[in-house]
């Protein structure tokens, strides 16, 4: 029991920060975020041996990199079976590998929203310590801004200090609390 334990913390922690990796190169393609800082550096470099033989076999659509949002699902699913495999599960029959398809979809809607709701906090702390002053400035704007713009119009400063991210992190939080764990609840194998 304690080796099965450490196998999964071993696959959580790789195969889940390599999705996270590719679900970070899709986002920022999709928000269109500079390419030129360390951070998109870096999360091309590691899953560019990956992605680029991907895109021959998924094609883009209108403008977007899906290679990299399907190699993401792909990775969440070998997750969730090779977890469920070490845990001994009885995954016969197609029903328990739709759910897990199904439960791969919500993990990487999940992982999004962790992204958005790190990247509200180190912009709302970097605009604190250091306004406009960091490299990644650019890159967590271009990650946040489709999702403050529309609640700063609506929420405006109170003294000065703008509460939009606050708001922000609070409907994600709901977001990942109700829909996504009553949809996660209806899935589970066990």
């Amino acid at each position: 029991m304690l080796f099965a334990k450490a196998v999964v913390f071993v696959l959580e922690t790789f195969l889940g920060l390599f999705s996270l990796a590719l679900l970070l190169r899709f986002l920022l393609q999709l928000v269109r975020a500079p390419a030129r800082n360390q951070l998109s550096h870096f999360v091309v470099a590691l899953t560019d041996f990956v992605v680029r033989p991907a895109r021959r076999v998924i094609p883009g659509l209108l403008g977007l990199d899906l290679s990299s949002l399907v190699l993401a699902w792909l990775v969440e699913f070998v997750l969730l079976l090779a977890v469920l495999m070490v845990r001994g599960a009885d995954l016969h029959g197609d029903l328990p590998v739709l759910r897990l398809a199904l439960l791969a979809g919500l993990n990487l809607v999940r992982l999004g929203i962790y992204i958005i709701i790190g990247a509200t906090v180190v912009q709302a702390l970097l605009s604190w310590v250091s306004p406009g002053g960091s490299p990644l400035a650019p890159v967590l704007s271009a990650l946040t801004r489709p999702l403050l713009s529309p609640l700063r119009r609506w929420i405006p400063p109170l003294g000065n200090v703008d509460l939009s991210p606050l708001f922000l992190l609070v409907a994600c939080q709901l977001v990942i609390m109700v829909p996504l764990a009553w949809l996660e609840s209806l899935l589970r194998l066990f």
